[in-house]
């Protein structure tokens, strides 16, 4: 009989569940209860590094948030693999309910109003979800109980280095459910959860998506300033004042939704004290030459006046530091630690971003597993907190980051550039005739550089 497999103290069990970037497994432990569930990322051939940036997210987050409206979080860890622990929620998703649209005003109403309560206890603690959708609203318990919010991954924290934003430049989250300020890349306004919740009432009173399930950029854009089919054209039993609701939510600029998760849930628990306007008698989309006015007006990007996100940012100073993983000597490595931690000194609330470049190919394909089989990426960041440990510093104020780019030196500018880092360190490389001719990534770092730049020598005796 195989002995069974353990992680950090708990006992693996079966598989009950293969997302797009993750797989669930049961999971046992002597000092908990349970049922609980261990959240794994993907990491076969091929998997996007995103799936692992955003799983390193929702480590940081999920430990942080309490409240009947998330799932309990008995641990993470990082080695072998990366890993959450957390509670399995037992009622179930709303996901299957897509079998069985359209549905009734008033369930939808209820459905929502409970979703929304849960929305703003997460708003309420500085996070907003950003991946609202069916399949990520699990009911606790009984169908009288709390709507429970589950994959954070793709969420922003105020008080939390956002790791989606720092590395990666396209938008990510479920295409149908995207608000447009989110689509343009502004993370971390609470209106961007009620959009979504939006788009499901709308879903689930019609069974249509309302802008449908684009597939391009291009079309996610259309939401800007292309307004969908009114709900009660498609669905004439719904009354006007859940139509007034649904397009609300549905509004292209933020200031124009919901003022609060929890203003949402009142409405949605009290019609009458619904104000119904135009919107709530609405039966036709917009004329088309209105659509095209707006499309080609210049002062119609309301996404873009809401740039300041809602959520409060921290207040620090970046310092980054670029490690050569692969040839880095015991020396160097001490070096830039001692280095590091005199910034630190001089600026006590600095973040330190540990950056390591994972050269891509230009032309061929690459392999994102290594000889033994393991993730490339996922190793490279173990080595990362390895290495920053005796910085001892806490989570939000350290993080690590690989950067998968053809050019090493192009990767550490870029991210310089695009997060405002304050001050990079680089450790010199040994001085060759190939550097001589050529020049090195330092060299060019320090040319090119939009901040301060300290180049670590390792004296020689």
């Amino acid at each position: 009989m195989n002995a069974p497999v353990l992680i950090a103290g708990f006992t693996l069990g079966p598989v009950v569940h293969r997302g797009g970037m993750a797989v669930l497994r049961e999971v046992t432990h002597p000092d908990h209860p349970g049922p609980l569930l261990m959240k794994m990322p993907k990491l076969a051939e091929g998997e996007d590094p995103a799936a692992i940036v955003s799983f390193e997210m929702e480590q940081m987050i999920l430990p942080r948030l309490t409240g009947p409206h998330v799932p309990k979080c008995y641990g993470t860890g990082h080695e072998p693999t990366p890993w959450i622990v957390m509670e399995r929620i037992g009622g179930g998703s709303l996901l299957p309910m897509l079998k069985r649209l359209p549905r009734g005003a008033d369930e939808v109403a209820a459905l929502a109003a409970a979703t929304a309560d849960a929305l703003d206890g997460l708003h309420r603690q500085g996070v907003v979800h950003l991946d609202v959708k069916p399949s990520n609203i699990l009911r606790r318990g009984t169908e009288d109980g709390p709507m429970v919010l589950v994959d954070f991954g793709l969420s922003r924290a105020a008080m939390l280095p956002d790791l989606m934003e720092e590395e990666f430049r396209l938008p990510y989250g479920t295409a149908p459910y995207m608000a447009p300020e989110q689509i343009m890349g502004i993370r971390g306004d609470p209106a961007s959860d009620l959009f979504a919740l939006g788009v499901l009432m709308y879903f689930f009173v019609t069974g249509r998506r309302p802008f449908g399930d684009p597939q391009r950029m291009a079309e996610l854009k259309e939401r800007i300033w292309s307004d969908p089919v009114p709900p009660r054209a498609l669905a004439p039993e719904c009354p006007p004042w859940l139509q007034e609701v649904i397009l609300r939510c549905l509004e292209p600029a933020p200031e124009r939704r919901p003022a609060s998760a929890a203003q949402l849930a009142f409405d949605l628990r009290n019609p009458e004290a619904v104000a119904l306007g135009p919107r709530a008698e609405k039966l036709r989309r917009d004329p088309w030459s209105k659509r095209i006015q707006r499309r080609f007006h210049p002062d119609f990007q309301p996404q873009l006046r809401r740039k300041a996100a809602a959520l409060p940012q921290r207040d620090a100073p970046i310092v980054a530091v670029a490690l050569d993983l692969d040839d880095m000597s015991k020396e160097m490595s001490a070096a830039l630690l001692d280095m590091v931690a005199r910034l630190l000194a001089i600026r006590p609330n600095a973040r330190v971003a540990c950056l390591n470049v994972l050269r891509t190919n230009l032309l061929r394909p690459d392999n994102t597993l290594d000889r033994e089989g393991r993730n490339k990426h996922v190793q490279r960041l173990l080595e990362l907190r390895h290495w920053s440990a005796p910085l001892a510093l806490p989570e939000y104020r350290l993080t690590h980051h690989v950067l998968e780019a053809v050019s090493a030196g192009g990767a550490i500018l870029e991210y310089a550039s695009q997060n405002r880092v304050d001050h990079l360190i680089l450790g010199a490389k040994a001085g060759g005739i190939t550097q001589r001719v050529l020049g090195s990534i330092p060299a060019e770092v320090a040319r090119d550089a939009p901040c301060s730049v300290t180049i670590v020598r390792v004296r020689e005796f």
